[in-house]
């Protein structure tokens, strides 16, 4: 006996209604409930739950991310409050419009079944805000690692000219012993 909603051959799966005749699930229990060190449950666009691994042994093919994280640049935050039918309360929300997100980085958006944009990967978008952030984090580093030997350049500089100005006022001064005894010496031989 087939149960509504399942899929012929298919085991260990909970299928709880029907693609297309459902247009809404409601979970008791779940909002208000605090859960600490937990990970956030996604649904693909087959509507299947599931969460996203992140240890290196489910992943191929690990590269460093560079400039694949500089389209972000280009992306345009917005606010804005859902179409009633969506949200009744017309909450202000944040985020960014999958459209415009398309023309940026297609990568970063998901699409319904009729090919067009959904929804944006946030979460693919805080890695590449990560990445982005530590590139900047990176050159602040070498301003300031640049910065410190300029200043001891600038020091050093400082010391080696009150050195030679001090050498220059002692120089003068001898001069002016020299001067004085020679002028001194010149009146004495005049007035005789």
């Amino acid at each position: 006996m087939a149960i509504e909603g399942s899929i012929a051959g298919e085991s260990n799966t909970i299928r709880i209604g029907k693609k297309g005749t459902q247009t809404a699930t409601y979970i008791a229990g779940i909002r208000g409930t605090t859960v600490s060190g937990g990970i956030t449950v996604q649904i693909d666009t087959n509507g299947r739950l599931g969460t996203t691994a992140s240890s290196a042994r489910f992943k191929q093919n690990i590269q460093p991310m560079n400039e694949a994280s500089e389209s972000i640049h280009a992306l345009k935050p917005v606010t804005f409050h859902y179409n009633k039918e969506l949200d009744h309360s017309g909450s202000l929300q944040f985020g960014l419009v999958a459209e415009e997100v398309e023309k940026v980085n297609p990568a970063l958006v998901v699409y319904d079944d009729d090919g067009k944009p959904y929804t944006v990967r946030y979460e693919a978008v805080d890695a590449m805000l990560l990445n982005e952030f530590l590139k900047e984090h990176r050159k602040v580093e070498g301003l300031e690692a640049a910065l410190a030997e300029q200043k001891q350049q600038i020091e050093a500089l400082t010391t080696g000219l009150k050195e030679s100005s001090s050498q220059l006022r002692a120089t003068k001064s001898a001069a002016r012993l020299v001067t004085n005894h020679r002028l001194e010496y010149i009146l004495a031989d005049n007035s005789q």
